[in-house]
Order: structure tokens, then sequence, then C-alpha cells
């Protein structure tokens, strides 16, 4: 059933604010926004956990989120606070696989969500549109993989 229309218009406006999905036209948004939910959270609540089934990818629209991975020795450890813009879970969302780390809310979040069902809806309804949308999240996740990097190599030296 489709968001009402309020609703998806309050979901493009999040979204042009994120700026993730800026290469989209207005009316590419507008279609986009329709196959989005908003969710909220309260600090430390879980919003995906490692090795969960990968269903949904988010955008913070505000707040910030913890990004935590388990190590081989049992710790838990931060690889990153994400602020508003930033995507997670997209890579789940791509490749069907299970969650690599778990994303934690460190403060009151809103997040835009995409589930894997509405990105699989939108590829058949509006495959010029859903393939704009995996394009952008394709370019933020290459960006986060080229800062990953770079970072490797800096602990090298």
């Amino acid at each position: 059933m489709p968001a009402p229309s309020q609703l998806i218009d309050d979901i493009r406006d999040m979204l042009l604010d994120c700026g993730l999905l800026d290469s989209l036209t207005p009316n590419e948004l507008l279609s986009a926004a329709g196959y989005f939910n908003v969710s909220t959270y309260t600090p430390d609540q879980n919003i995906c956990l490692e090795g969960d089934a990968g269903t949904f990818m988010c955008i913070i629209h505000a707040g910030a989120v913890s990004v935590r991975k388990i190590n081989s020795a049992g710790q838990t450890i931060e690889l990153a606070k994400l602020r508003k813009g930033r995507a997670f879970g997209e890579m789940a969302v791509l490749d069907g696989e299970r969650r690599s780390a778990s994303c934690i809310a460190v403060s009151d979040c809103s997040v835009l969500i995409l589930a894997k069902d509405s990105l699989d809806k939108m590829l058949s309804d509006a495959p010029k549109t859903a393939a704009k949308v995996i394009r952008a999240i394709a370019i933020a996740m290459s960006r986060r993989l080229r800062m990953a990097d770079g970072q490797l190599v800096e602990q090298q030296l």
C-alpha cells in the first residue's frame, strides 16, 4: 500500500536534506520516496545486530549511530560513529549477506529505511530511478572503502 502523499512529501524532503540521492531529479526523488519509511530510535537502542539477516538499509536523517563489531577476542569495537546523511546496512541489502556489524543509536535518531523488498519493488516499478538509487549507494560505499584503504595504509607506516 503506498504511503499517504504528505508522508511521501516529508520523506522526499528528508532525502533531499540528507544529500545521498542528490543525483536524482525532483520527480525521481519523489518516486523513490514512496519506497522509504521513517523510524525513530532512542539512545542505546539496537537498530540492527551483527549476524542478523540484512533486510533493510538506513539513511540517518537526525541523530548519531555507532557502528560496532565484535573482534576475535570477543570485545566490542566501535568502528565508526555516523551522523546525518550517512547510510548503513546497504551492503546486506545489496548482497543478501548477514549484517557485518551492529548499529546502535547513540542519541535520539530519525532514520529513513529502505527495505530489500521495497528496493526490489522499485527495481520492478521504476527501474531507472532504482538504478540511480543503487548507483548513489555504490558511490557512497566506494568512498568509504577508499577511506578505509587509506587508513590501513597509514597504519602500516
